[in-house]
């Protein structure tokens, strides 16, 4: 068998009720496709999970990334989704199911995506994250911690494997364009693009040349897809996925999850227009409720076993992250306490796809010149 790959694909195809969560007979309606899927061959195995009102199909198979095939079956499995979601009359039906008609992939056409190619170790722990109610950017101050910060990850000291650092691919996703820097001789020209985390995002990391695993071969993936750039309109948050290997050379398990214990502020959470701590929760409290929200971080914890995805666990159902959850609520009502004004609501230009401009419009002709 050659290079295994794991497909993490994502949509928002209907809440239940409002934006809370995804109803039960949606999974089974995914679930239902991948199985056809998996009984055909274009997948070895599969998941369907959720985090808040989004779908998350995580899939294994060997037929590299961007798989026609595979994207299909996904896209497949959001219909049949979408389909009974218009029946139940759940919230935002197909939402992020932005074309009629499947193209050759789902990049571009409003689900998130995050795919990882290598070649399966002897012991290949992953971990799917998945959040809600914010953007791509959120995952940019773990990433950096899990891969560059020495205080998160110990690895990045005293392991002879970590301690010669990462490449970190950023793309500029206002742009459309994308650069390559390395840890820790380029730390603080990634910082200073990172810390602008509505425009610049981590998308991959890599290892560096030497290392055990090829430098090629990327340890961890975001999706990086904005609805607003894809539909010319707010439509819904991004709600990003993101995949990461772990041990062996990397950081190990403890120290990819550590990066989640500070609830930091990201944006999106009510209307995708307010900043709000992001907070590590299990499966079952992925449901986004007070001023829809605050933004959530699941994971799930997987075994690669020659493509088969033995788990998940859910990592983050765990006492050790008691803390975290307190911090990130005490950090939610302190914002929530600033209702319409900054910085709980976004800076003007963040909000220029939300309905905030329709408003302003109302009141152009009302304006008059003062000297």
């Amino acid at each position: 068998m050659g290079k295994v790959t794991v497909s993490l694909i994502k949509a928002d195809v209907g809440g239940y009720p409002g934006h809370v969560a995804v109803h039960r007979e949606l999974k089974s309606e995914a679930e239902r496709v991948l199985s056809e899927g998996k009984e055909t061959g274009v997948i070895v195995d599969f998941h369907v999970l959720s985090a808040g009102d989004d779908l998350e199909l995580v899939m294994s198979h060997y037929r590299g990334v961007d798989s026609e095939e595979v994207h299909r079956l996904a896209w497949s499995a959001f219909e049949a989704a979408t389909a009974r979601a218009k029946e139940l009359k759940l919230y935002g039906a197909g939402q992020d199911l932005l074309s009629d008609a499947f193209s050759g992939n789902v990049r571009g056409m409003g689900p998130g995506v995050a795919e990882l190619e290598f070649k399966e170790r002897k012991s290949e722990p992953l971990v799917a994250f998945m959040m809600d109610k914010t953007e791509p950017g959120a995952f940019n101050l773990p990433m950096f911690k899990i891969f560059a910060d020495p205080f998160n990850t110990a690895g990045l000291v005293i392991d002879p494997a970590l301690h010669g650092g990462f490449r970190f691919e950023v793309w500029d996703i206002m742009e459309h364009r994308r650069v390559i820097l390395s840890t820790p001789e380029e730390m603080y020209d990634l910082l200073a693009l990172i810390g602008a985390k509505s425009r610049y995002v981590i998308k991959r990391v890599y290892p560096k040349e030497g290392h055990k695993i090829d430098s090629d071969e990327a340890v961890a993936v975001v999706s990086t897809e904005k609805l607003y750039q894809i539909a010319g309109e707010y439509v819904g948050k991004d709600d990003p996925v993101a995949l990461v290997r772990s041990q062996s050379g990397l950081p190990a398990l403890g120290e990819v999850l550590e990066a989640f214990a500070f609830p930091h502020l990201v944006s999106g959470w009510m209307r995708g227009s307010h900043n709000g701590p992001v907070m590590p929760v299990s499966f079952k409290d992925a449901r986004c409720t007070r001023f829809d929200g605050p933004p959530r971080v699941v994971a799930a914890g997987f075994q690669l076993s020659n493509g088969r995805l033995v788990g998940p666990v859910d990592l983050f159902d765990d006492p050790g992250f008691d803390y975290t959850r307190r911090k990130a609520l005490e950090v939610a009502e302190y914002m929530r306490r600033h209702g319409p004004f900054e910085p709980h609501r976004l800076p003007l230009e963040d909000m220029e796809y939300t309905t905030l401009p329709n408003v302003l419009k109302r009141l152009e002709e009302r304006f008059e010149r003062v000297e």
